[in-house]
């Protein structure tokens, strides 16, 4: 057996990361990050990157310090998916709850989807609890540019932060 291992390092996402993180959603979605970089640099909230060691971001997600009161509410949290079940969503989810307690926060709390049950058993691992579920939706983007509105029932579920 072959192993190789990968330096990682994690750091705020940058405008500069963005043409390389077509792998994280749509075209539209891509787009949007900048608003969330501007949103970063207000302080409301982190958005993280997970880079190789040339700086290329194998993951990425976002910390919102504005949702709950006491909590930093993941999402958007995305691994390559060529990268998947390597541990970097691992690291990735642990660099957002050590933001979040650095900011004096106990709580982290994200939803997941329900079709999702890889994801969750990842949340689960790392000691997520689900504690109620909701109807979340957002605009997807199309093959031919389109946006349609997509519709998922999630579990929400939280971590105490110690």
């Amino acid at each position: 057996m072959t192993e190789i291992r990968l330096h990682l390092s994690v750091r705020g996402l940058t405008e500069e990361d963005l043409p390389f993180c077509g792998w994280a959603g749509s075209p539209k979605h891509v787009r949007e990050l900048v608003h969330q970089i501007r949103r970063a640099e207000a302080g409301e909230i982190d958005y993280l990157a997970v880079c190789t060691p040339v700086g290329r971001p194998v993951a990425v997600g976002g910390i919102d310090y504005t949702v709950k009161a006491g909590a930093g509410t993941l999402w958007q949290l995305a691994v390559h998916p060529a990268l998947q079940s390597c541990g970097i969503g691992t690291l990735l989810i642990r660099s957002a709850e050590q933001r979040i307690s650095a900011r004096g926060l106990t709580r982290a709390e994200l939803g997941v989807e329900e079709s999702n049950p890889r994801a969750r058993a990842l949340y689960e691992r790392l000691g997520y609890r689900a504690f109620s579920r909701e109807l979340d939706s957002w605009d997807v983007e199309g093959e031919d540019g389109s946006l349609q509105r997509y519709e998922t029932m999630c579990t929400l579920m939280r971590k105490e932060l110690v």
